[in-house]
């Protein structure tokens, strides 16, 4: 208990407001089929509803351990913190850092729309402690957490389970071979989650990998920075993408492997997550999914993804939910 107690540590959000005219000026540059622009995928990546108020106000409720919040964007202020002098009143350890500053000396590869490629250099964030939570901004903590949740002895807690490479399970390895047969192009020119969690652990030289979720990743400054040290060629290849590529490989699984080839980590084989992302069910379901979250003692997270997809009204149950809880 002692380790924990001395423990500085701080969290970390990417952000982006897809819905800003400039930003969708800016990627319309840069991507080459301009109908992806208002796409549902698209809408699904970069679309927000201002959920990353109740990131924040769920980390300074329920991580109270928690030194500095900082978001990471690309000059752009949330809504929450536009009215400055309020902000610091109310947020005092809430600071936005700009793509620009973790991306000297690559300034090159800006701007970027690849969270693979923020991610990447999130270690470089001036001030950011050896020990740092990592959320994406639709991670919520749901109830009251403390450091052992993500750090014991200092040691990262890796949430997840071992499995085996998709080439070496006989179902996955079927569906290739069928898909061979009937001369399906293989999806090889997309990025998949799953794949870049294996590619990363494949680098690294394991038979079996780790497999995350969707959820926090409680992570070690000095793991990033001494690996991309030792190997810039590979940082390299992860940041130059302005849009997500199957070359790029997942930072949360690099993070983890490396503990694990250091034997810093405590494997937990439980997610402790409430997920969303499908809203096509109905609203007594979602009621029913959030109310049942919040009183089983052992979830922790809650994860609502694509949340700018979810009709009007279960929105709106959604975000008074949230009010409720974070105000």
């Amino acid at each position: 208990m002692k380790h924990e107690e001395q423990m500085v540590v701080d969290a970390v959000i990417t952000w982006v407001n897809g819905n800003d005219s400039s930003h969708k000026a800016k990627m319309n540059l840069y991507i080459s089929d301009k109908k992806e622009l208002n796409s549902k995928k698209t809408k699904m990546r970069y679309g927000q509803v201002n959920e990353i108020e109740f990131v924040v106000k769920s980390i300074v409720k329920n991580a109270k351990f928690v030194r500095n919040i900082f978001i990471v964007t690309d000059n752009q202020t949330p809504l929450f913190l536009k009215d400055e002098k309020q902000a610091k009143k109310d947020f005092p350890n809430v600071f936005i850092v700009d793509h620009k500053t973790i991306f000297e000396g690559y300034n090159q590869y800006l701007p970027t729309f690849n969270s693979l490629s923020i991610e990447s250099l999130l270690y470089k964030i001036p001030g950011l402690s050896e020990h740092f939570i990592y959320f994406n901004d639709d991670f919520l903590l749901l109830k009251e957490t403390k450091i052992s949740d993500f750090f014991v002895s200092q040691k990262p807690v890796l949430r997840g389970f071992w499995t085996s490479f998709h080439e070496d399970i006989w179902y996955k390895k079927a569906h290739a071979f069928l898909n061979k047969l009937m001369k399906k192009k293989a999806a090889d020119n997309v990025y998949k989650h799953n794949r870049g969690q294996q590619k990363i652990a494949k680098l690294l030289g394991f038979k079996k990998y780790i497999k995350l979720d969707h959820t926090v990743a409680p992570m070690r400054k000095s793991t990033f920075a001494q690996f991309h040290s030792k190997q810039p060629e590979l940082l390299e290849i992860n940041i130059k993408h302005r849009f997500r590529h199957p070359d790029q490989y997942t930072n949360q699984s690099l993070a983890c492997h490396i503990e694990i080839k250091n034997n810093h980590f405590v494997l937990k084989k439980d997610y402790q997550l409430v997920y969303f992302q499908n809203y096509s069910y109905p609203l007594f379901w979602i009621k029913y999914k959030l109310n049942k979250g919040l009183r089983d003692k052992n979830k922790l997270f809650l994860c609502i993804q694509s949340l700018n997809q979810c009709p009007q009204e279960k929105l709106n149950y959604i975000k008074q939910w949230l009010e409720k809880r974070y105000n």
